[in-house]
Order: structure tokens, then sequence, then C-alpha cells
């Protein structure tokens, strides 16, 4: 099939897409929402398609006037146009090409969250907070839903370990490539010889599965009851609420405590535990498409020290596209997080679009 039957064959699905979901007919709910989704993502693949088409034929309208105009003045004006045109086609392209790149499965799921204090002490475990804060916060502007699921604190404002489930349109298109080490340098509070202390965090960004997703034997799962604790191991709750999961066949463990129902607990903790296993099955098909890997912003190893946050500089830099910003407060605010996230996506875009070429 040529680029252009394939284009016919988008703007004739769009269409029929349309007409079903206008026509009056009975459709389940299941259907209907299957079919918007589809024409949702088509409608700006048909736009771009449309406005290329429009783009080339006015193009060749013009060089057919410039051709037979005798007017001189008639002449200069569509030279003028066309000039113009012609810097616009290859934008048009270009989009067009960012639109018809395959797109990742997992990209319009939401996102299980998870932060978690490196070295550093009780330095990395204040950083972890603030980057559990920073992700909250850039929900808000997005509008996402934010849900805390499970929070180990340390006492001193700071946290162990934070999950936060986050949900909303292209969630996790937009926050996968925060996997990684965050690193942080500043001088802590308690540092009285004003020397900058390094910490560390890891993120992990995984595509919240569903149940169709991810099949799960109960006979594969050891699931034990324990009384929560907060802080320094005291006892907050009188019931064995909290809910330890091990998923026996990979050794994935999950522990939730933050619901004073047990049922409530175990509940969360399958979500992550299906998210766990979800995020291993992409990592073995990543593995198995290596040579496609290396052509990814970032491999996605939660090893690979990915940005740091400077504090005495006000900077914020990220390593894997050299870029940094003078603005600390407001990236950790949410506010500037799109700055970078827009950057990441725009060279992944254009690494996968240098590979087809």
């Amino acid at each position: 099939m040529s680029l252009e039957e394939k284009f016919d064959h988008l703007i004739e699905r769009h269409a029929e897409l349309g007409r079903q979901m206008s026509s009056g007919d009975e459709i389940s709910t299941d259907d209907y929402v299957r079919m918007a989704k589809e024409y949702a993502e088509l409608t700006p693949v048909v736009e771009i398609v449309e406005a290329l088409r429009k783009a080339q034929t006015d193009l060749a309208d013009l060089d057919a006037m410039i051709d037979a105009e005798e007017d001189a003045e008639m002449r200069a004006m569509a030279v003028e146009e066309r000039d113009t045109l012609a810097l616009e086609l290859p934008e048009i392209e270009q989009a067009m090409k960012v639109l018809l790149l395959p797109r990742d499965e997992a990209d319009a799921r939401n996102a299980i969250v998870e932060v978690r204090a490196g070295t550093g002490g009780d330095e990395a475990a204040l950083f972890a907070a603030e980057l559990f804060r920073m992700y909250q916060r850039y929900a808000e502007v997005h509008g996402w839903k934010f849900e805390v699921m499970h929070v180990s604190e340390t006492g001193l404002g700071g946290i162990k370990e934070a999950i936060c489930s986050i949900g909303g349109s292209d969630v996790f298109a937009r926050l996968k490539f925060e996997s990684g080490v965050h690193r942080v340098q500043r001088v802590p509070e308690t540092e009285t010889g004003g020397r900058i202390h390094t910490s560390a965090a890891t993120v992990a960004v995984l595509p919240e599965a569903e149940e169709i997703d991810i099949e799960i034997d109960e006979k594969d799962l050891r699931i034990d009851v324990f009384r929560a604790s907060g802080p320094g191991g005291q006892s907050v709750n009188t019931t064995d609420s909290a809910v330890r999961i091990t998923h026996i066949p990979t050794g994935i463990v999950v522990s939730q405590q933050d619901e004073k129902s047990q049922h409530k607990n175990k509940a969360k903790g399958m979500r992550v535990l299906r998210a766990r296993l979800y995020d291993r099955e992409r990592e073995i098909r990543d593995r198995e498409r290596a040579a496609d890997r290396k052509n990814q912003v970032g491999s996605g190893d939660r090893s690979e020290r990915i940005r740091t946050y400077n504090y005495p500089q006000n900077r914020v830099t990220d390593h894997r596209i050299n870029l940094t910003l003078h603005k600390l407060e407001a990236v950790l605010s949410g506010t500037a997080l799109d700055e970078i996230v827009d950057a990441l996506i725009a060279e992944d875009q254009a690494q996968r679009l240098a590979a087809i070429d």
C-alpha cells in the first residue's frame, strides 16, 4: 500500500467512524468508547493529511499561475505567496511524519509513579518528598487525578518510599521519561560549614494495567496481613489491616497499609502489582527489540542518572538531552516541568524519525 493509499484509508476510516457514532443505531457502551477513542486518535492525522494535500494543490496552482500570468504585479504577488507556502510545506510534512510514528501502546494509559529515597540519608528522604510533591503539582497543572497509594515517612518530613496513581489524558506519554535517578545538590539545613551535599532519589513510572492486560492466578500469590506501623515503627492501627502481596513466580513484593480496611489495602496492592508485572513484560519486549531501544531517549534503566537539581545555582539539568533551566523552583512547583517534558518528547520523536529516514 502506497503512502497516498494509506492516507485515503485513514480518511475513509475516520469518516466511517463518524457516521457510525452519529447514525442513531444501537451501539454498546464498550463499542462506542472504543470507536470514540479511535476517532479521536485519527482526527489530528486526517487534519494534517488534508492540510498537506491542500498545500500541495495550492502550490501547483500558484506555479501554474506564475507561468501563465502576464501582469507583472499579479505575478509578483503569486511568487510571494508561493514562497511563503514553500516554507510552510516542510513543517506540515514533518508534523505528519511525527503523527504517523508508531505510538507506544501504553502512552494513553494512566501511570503508577513510585519515588524512593536513594543515597544521602535524611537529605535523600527530604528530596524524595519534594519530587513526590512536584508530580502532585504537575498533575494539578494538567487537571489530572492524583491518588496517593502508599507513603512510608521518615518522621522528619521526608519519605523512604511513596507511590501514587495519576489518571488523565496521555499521562504515561508525558511522564514515562521521568524514570531514573534524580540527583540534588544543596547545603543541608543541618550543615554548619556550608558544604554542598549530593543526594539522590529514584523514580519509576509504570503504565497502569487493567485486569484484562495481566491475568494473575490467585495460587501464584502469597498474601500476608499485619498491623500497620508509622515512622519509627510505632503502631498506628489496632487491627491487622496492612497487606503484603508476594507474586511467587517473579518474586515481586508489594506492601500496602495506608487504608484502614484490609480489603482496600489489598485492592491498592493489586493495582501496583499489576502495573509492575505489566512493566516487566514491556521490559522483556524492549530487550528483544534492543536495536530500537538504542534510538530512545534514555534507556528506561532506573539506575541511570537522568537529572540534577542544583540549589545554589538555581539550576535543573537533564543529562539525556543536555538541557539546563535556571528556574529550579518553577520546575519543582510543576509549572515549568513541561519545558523539560516537551523537550524530551521532541528529542525522542527526532531520534525515531532519524531511524526511519
